[in-house]
């Protein structure tokens, strides 16, 4: 009876530690209500009664910080704030100015990200592309090779396609290959037309968010940075400012809402009779494929012997040209997506120093002006590899 007694006894003591561990807010704060909690830990507890016990000790010792909450959107419920119009409203956080008021490099607020941070991060991210392409599985024929001075001539100097061999069957079943097909479609490429997305469409732009940022190591890894950098407070933050930055449309042409960063980047577009950004080389890959695209030469060739590797392309897609078409050549979709969004949140507007694998990759990028969304914030205007001559 005795052994009973003490079993019992040690499995209430483990339901009791169980329970305690449901009802703390121990690595909760700031999400948002989950049911499979008997208490909650976010801003809204309070006003629904339903906050756990130790809300205040361990959620509210940092409320009156911006430290992580820079840019942040409006909560009623906060005690101070931390975004743009805080001094106007005169209810910021004391340590606002000294956080989030500078100019610290991140597009979000917060602590600044060094040229040293930015270089090791994409050598990390560099080593997380596991989904890249491998030389077996693409093999491209560059041919000819121009200088700068003959890139607007418009001549046709390579007979065979760039794009030897693409094992499609190994890259393009893979979750983010698939998803970045899925979007790629959904943009009619002339701009002063506007775009008008269903909400199949739609769905596809957050499939592509979730599976490049939220389902691999690599897109993990970005965010994890950029919150120990106070960039971002959330995933959830995280993943809608990328959303909002490379999929809000914005008017490049006749004030129709006909463009967004990620068309222009990943897709391409004509204006003015002329291919206006595509920096992909996956879309690049299925225009030539399709016989919609004739490659004519290149400019630059980076110094990577394997994959990824950086190309400066003249081309001319369906009696439109471009003059210089640089892109990132075999990397996943993750990367590309990765390295630009990290340029553009670290450096908008600026030249942004990269190193994978031992060389420096430059990568400009461009904030659209003319608009904004949220709290003032800029769309991506453009972004892409800057060759050593640019």
């Amino acid at each position: 009876m005795k052994v009973i007694a003490v079993l019992a006894l040690c499995v209430a003591l483990f339901h009791q530690g169980y329970s305690n561990t449901l009802d703390s807010c121990e690595g909760r704060c700031g999400y948002g209500t989950d049911n499979n909690f008997s208490c909650q830990c976010n801003p809204s507890c309070e006003r629904f009664g339903d906050c756990c016990s130790d809300y205040n000790e361990v959620c509210q010792a940092g409320a009156l910080s911006c430290k992580g909450r820079c840019g942040e959107k409006y909560n009623s419920q906060n005690k101070c704030h931390c975004n743009s119009k805080c001094s106007q409203y005169n209810n910021c956080c004391s340590d606002y100015a000294d956080l989030c008021d500078g100019d610290s490099g991140g597009g979000s607020g917060g602590t600044a990200i060094t040229d040293a941070e930015i270089k090791a991060l994409s050598e990390t991210l560099y080593v997380l592309d596991s989904n890249k392409a491998s030389p077996s599985e693409l093999i491209i024929d560059p041919q000819a090779l121009v200088p700068d001075s003959q890139t607007s001539s418009k001549d046709d100097l390579s007979y065979r396609p760039l794009f030897q061999y693409l094992d499609e069957g190994a890259l393009f079943s893979r979750p983010t290959y698939a998803a970045l097909l899925a979007v790629l479609d959904n943009y009619n490429r002339m701009t002063g037309q506007t775009e008008d997305f269903s909400p199949q469409q739609l769905a596809e732009q957050e499939t592509f968010l979730k599976e490049t940022m939220s389902n691999t190591e690599l897109g993990r890894e970005l965010f994890a940075f950029l919150f120990t950098k106070g960039v971002y407070a959330s995933e959830e933050e995280f993943i809608h400012d990328l959303k909002m930055m490379w999929f809000g449309l914005y008017s490049r042409n006749n004030n129709k809402m006909d463009s967004s960063g990620f068309e222009h980047i990943f897709a391409g577009e004509i204006k003015g009779g002329k291919v206006s950004g595509f920096h992909n080389w996956i879309q690049f890959y299925l225009l030539e494929k399709r016989g919609q695209l004739n490659y004519y030469s290149h400019s630059f060739n980076g110094p990577w012997t394997t994959y990824p590797d950086v190309m400066g392309m003249q081309f001319m897609w369906d009696g439109y040209y471009k003059q210089v078409g640089s892109a990132v050549i075999g990397c996943s979709p993750e990367f590309d997506f990765a390295l630009y969004s990290l340029c553009y949140i670290a450096r908008p507007g600026k030249q942004c120093r990269l190193s994978l694998g031992g060389q420096e990759l430059i990568i400009q990028t461009y904030t659209w002006n003319n608009s904004s969304y949220g709290d003032g914030k800029k769309y991506i205007g453009s972004a892409f590899p800057a060759t050593p001559r640019n």
